[in-house]
C-alpha cells in the first residue's frame, strides 16, 4: 500500500492543518481511512458490493445503514451530499469504530468527524463520471495518488 499511504498521509495532513484539536497523527489516519477503502465494510455481496474492492463494500455498508442517497450523491457526478460523524458511526458500528479509534488513537468522535468530512471527497474523485472503478483495489491505490494530490490543492 506505498502509494496508497504516501497520497492519503498528504491529504490527510493537509485537512489536519487546517482544523486542530483533532489530534492523531496523518499516518495513523491514513491507515485508518486506507484500511477502510481497502477492506471495505464487510457489507457483503450485492449491488456495490462486489465493485470494485473494498470501496464496493464500504459503500455497500454505509447503503445498508440507510445512507443510499448519500452514498450515490458521492459517485454520482452532481453535488455531494454531506455525512453526519454520527450517521458514519451509527453505519459502521460500534464495534469497527471503537477499533478504528483506538488504532488511530482518537476519541471515536473525533475520528468520525476527519472521516465524514474526507469521506465523500474521496469516494466522489475515485468515482469518475458516476462510475465505480472497474478492477480491484490495487487500482484505486493507484488512482487515489492523483486524487488526493488534488484534494491538497484545494
Amino acid at each position: 500500500m506505498g502509494l496508497l499511504d504516501s497520497v492519503l498521509g498528504s491529504v490527510i495532513g493537509n485537512m489536519a492543518g487546517g482544523r486542530q484539536g483533532g489530534g492523531g497523527s496523518p499516518d495513523i489516519l491514513m491507515q485508518v481511512l486506507g484500511g477502510l477503502l481497502n477492506q471495505g465494510g464487510g457489507g457483503g455481496a450485492g449491488g456495490l458490493g462486489g465493485a470494485a474492492g473494498g470501496l464496493g463494500a464500504l459503500l455497500q455498508q454505509l447503503q445498508n445503514a440507510g445512507l443510499g442517497d448519500t452514498v450515490k450523491s458521492w459517485v454520482g457526478t452532481g453535488q455531494n451530499l454531506p455525512v453526519s460523524a454520527d450517521q458514519l458511526q451509527s453505519a459502521l458500528g460500534g464495534d469497527q469504530v471503537g477499533a478504528l479509534a483506538q488504532q488511530a488513537g482518537l476519541s471515536q468522535g473525533d475520528l468520525m468527524s476527519q472521516l465524514a468530512h474526507m469521506l465523500p471527497q474521496v469516494v466522489d474523485q475515485l468515482t469518475p463520471n458516476g462510475q465505480m472503478p472497474a478492477g480491484a483495489g490495487a487500482d484505486i491505490s493507484g488512482m487515489l495518488g492523483g486524487i488526493l494530490g488534488g484534494l491538497m490543492k484545494r
